[in-house]
């Protein structure tokens, strides 16, 4: 009862939960992610964690497209927009051919990807493009793989394709026999080269979002009565907000989120947090991973 009081209180005061109050809390998560009943909701950082040759969050992307086309004032820095146009300007199959070159270096599973792996867990939202987390569950058994893809130029009414755990595309009802869900929101580099990244690509999706058509029946399902550990993300963008909101939605909160100590959140992340009912804890990612593969 004191810890549900305490976050219902860190809550509604949009507190931070730090030290060992904030270590508490992770560990009491840890042992319900462990049972299937928290869903991990990977950023960038979890994977950057084995210093791979890739680019780390959206920041680190819209650097590596500067270095590949001089991009207008108005797009540098900003992944999507940078994405944008270079679609506009040399058309789509370049914004493919340069995320995969982008996304092409072997990234190593981190230690919690290997950790998550093992669990069974219904769900793993992951979401970045590397291949990491599926390179973790490669010797799992009964998975499989949902991911997000852009409509350009497919000529078919699909927000997202499935995939067997070989890479073979799959169908929906397949997910049905699979333990574990791994859900790649914006697409990755394996095992199709599936990238969601350019502003009409997003344009798209956020038409629809709201009422849920483009996250996939089998994610809602398997939400619905968990709870989501955001961990290795940021959420200073309105895209990875809107995000992390929809593919959580309906699902049980109080979730939790961990956030670098000395990191300082925007007003908008602030507002994000109180509004979705996710409780910051203020713990070094490497010493939070730590508590969840204890």
């Amino acid at each position: 009862m004191a810890t549900a009081a305490l976050l219902s209180d860190a809550i509604a005061e949009e507190a931070i939960l730090s030290g060992p109050e904030a270590e508490k809390i992770l560990g009491e998560v840890a042992a319900k992610l462990r049972g299937g009943d928290i869903v991990p909701y990977l950023g960038p950082a979890i994977v950057g964690m084995t210093e791979p040759a890739i680019p780390l969050g959206p920041e680190g992307l819209a650097e590596f497209f500067g270095k590949k086309v001089a991009l207008p004032r108005r797009a540098r820095g900003n992944a999507w927009a940078s994405a944008q146009y270079i679609e506009g300007y040399k058309l789509r199959p370049t914004v493919v051919l340069f995320m995969t070159e982008a996304f092409s270096a072997p990234v190593a599973p981190a230690p919690l990807q290997t950790f998550l792996a093992g669990l069974n867990l219904p769900l793993i939202v992951d979401t970045w493009y590397d291949g990491a987390m599926r390179k973790a569950l490669a010797d799992k058994g009964e998975w499989g793989e949902v991911q997000g893809i852009s409509r350009a130029g497919i000529g078919e009414d699909r927000w997202f394709r499935f995939y067997d755990a070989a890479g073979g595309e799959a169908k929906a009802a397949d997910a049905a026999g699979w333990k574990t869900l791994l859900y790649k929101p914006h697409g990755s580099v394996t095992p199709a080269k599936n990238y969601l990244i350019s502003d009409a690509d997003y344009v798209e999706v956020l038409t629809e979002i709201d009422i849920q058509t483009p996250i996939p029946d089998a994610v809602k399902d398997r939400r619905g009565d968990r709870g989501f550990l955001f961990i290795g993300c940021r959420f200073h963008d309105q895209m990875l907000r809107t995000y992390a909101r929809q593919v959580s939605k309906r699902s049980a909160p109080p979730h939790y989120a961990v956030i670098e100590p000395d990191q300082e959140l925007t007003l908008n992340e602030k507002r994000f947090f109180a509004a979705e009912n996710i409780v910051p804890l203020a713990i070094p990612l490497a010493r939070a991973c730590e508590i969840i593969m204890a």
